[in-house]
């Protein structure tokens, strides 16, 4: 159960991924907290389920890198919330595991579509509400890899990346509009999205962990929920760090 109980009390929240791993984490976390939230993911089947262990108000199955669809969900969203004072983007995609040479073209593109064009659709789309109350919180997943780069991993590391540049630009944007936005770079962590990944590869990120075992989605989702909270005031563009010592900036 999280100490700070009541910290999101009357404060609403979008959550992309939401069916699981950190995205469900996260969602309990700040409903825990006196929070309302609802849960955007693609795959339709979980979404019941983490509807109800979350306490999420409601739950909607959306492809993020359709943009229709995200603008259609999102005013949704706002109407079902009264307005969204938060947006983690939580919904990712690894792509195959493979070289440069040789790296199949549509992972490449699909990677690109889901985590950054999804995650592009998602801001351009609720960022306007947040600008229009005067307040707002956005945390966007990146990854460690957009930091350092993971071998036979080239588009979840440039996808990654690219998040990291695209934070920082949105962050400067709207800092003076009482919308905060900041980027979480985990390491690997226990969660569903290591299903897309050889054991190999998992061991190999492993590997590089200074603290020498894989982070967990509570630990991530609480560095998330102070992004994402009315605590973080003085902290925008920027990359909180939650790898196990992996990075080294």
């Amino acid at each position: 159960m999280s100490i700070y109980q009541g910290r999101f009390a009357g404060r609403t929240a979008v959550i992309t991924g939401g069916a699981s791993g950190l995205g469900l984490e996260t969602g309990r976390r700040i409903t825990a907290e006196g929070g309302k939230v609802v849960l955007w993911d693609l795959n339709p089947d979980p979404l019941a389920a983490a509807k109800q262990q979350t306490g999420a108000v409601h739950a909607i199955a959306l492809d993020v890198s359709d943009p229709g669809a995200v603008e259609a969900v999102a005013a949704e969203s706002r109407k079902l919330l009264g307005r969204i004072d938060i947006l983690v983007n939580s919904a990712g995609i690894t792509g195959a595991t493979h070289p440069v040479i040789g790296y199949p073209i549509d992972s490449w593109i699909k990677v690109f579509d889901v985590n950054v064009h999804g995650l592009f659709y998602c801001c351009r789309a609720i960022a306007p509400m947040m600008v229009e109350a005067g307040y707002g919180r956005i945390v966007n997943i990146s990854s460690v890899a957009g930091k350092e780069g993971n071998p036979n991993a080239s588009s979840y590391s440039a996808s990654k990346a690219a998040v990291l540049g695209f934070t920082k630009s949105l962050g400067k944007e709207l800092a003076t509009q009482g919308v905060i936005v900041n980027a979480v770079t985990p390491a690997t962590f226990d969660s569903p999205i290591l299903q897309q990944v050889p054991q190999s590869h998992i061991d190999y990120m492993k590997s590089r962990i200074p603290m020498g075992r894989l982070g967990k989605s509570e630990e991530i989702a609480a560095a998330v929920c102070w992004l994402a909270s009315e605590e973080c005031s003085f902290t925008t563009a920027a990359t909180l760090d939650t790898s196990g010592g992996r990075t080294t900036y």
